[in-house]
């Protein structure tokens, strides 16, 4: 075999190496000065000045709803359902809803901004420190030394709204 071919096939393996490697794509937030992502596998679209409708006699993080074309989608304050403090909409520009497709059920989430798209292995996911467990939070991703993303649980979102 000549020096040639071999490097040539060691490029191959390499290629084929880091096809196997499991990734996945978040859209990263901020919510109360904590940075999440949530999957985009789950993530339709993102809306900005978009009215919200409130209802009576839902729990407090539940906003409203909103009509998107037609299809009315359930509105959760992120920072409300973690039990921080609302966030002064009128003061903030930056303030926007994340419609998410979990299921066939869409739900929108109310952030306080959207920052990027990370692509992550799956290998480097970490579980969330079982004394700190937060019912949607499945997991962190480092992105470097001082920037930790927690996972949004996007399945636990939609099973929390259907226990309402």
């Amino acid at each position: 075999m000549s020096e040639d071919t071999k490097i040539i096939m060691d490029e191959d393996i390499e290629k084929k190496l880091e096809a196997e490697v499991e990734k996945e794509r978040f859209l990263t937030f901020h919510s109360a000065d904590l940075t999440f992502a949530a999957n985009t596998k789950y993530v339709i679209e993102i809306i900005t000045n978009h009215a919200i409708t409130t209802l009576p006699m839902v729990p407090e993080y539940i906003k409203g709803i909103i009509n998107l074309r037609g299809q009315i989608i359930p509105i959760v304050d992120i920072r409300l359902r973690l039990g921080k403090p609302p966030i002064d909409m009128e003061n903030n520009d930056t303030t926007c809803i994340i419609v998410l497709d979990i299921d066939s059920i869409s739900v929108g989430i109310l952030v306080d901004s959207v920052s990027q798209v990370v692509d992550s292995e799956l290998s480097k996911i970490s579980p969330v420190p079982v004394n700190n467990q937060h019912e949607l939070v499945n997991g962190m991703i480092s992105l470097d030394v001082n920037n930790v993303v927690l996972l949004l649980d996007c399945q636990q979102l939609v099973d929390t709204q259907k226990m309402m």
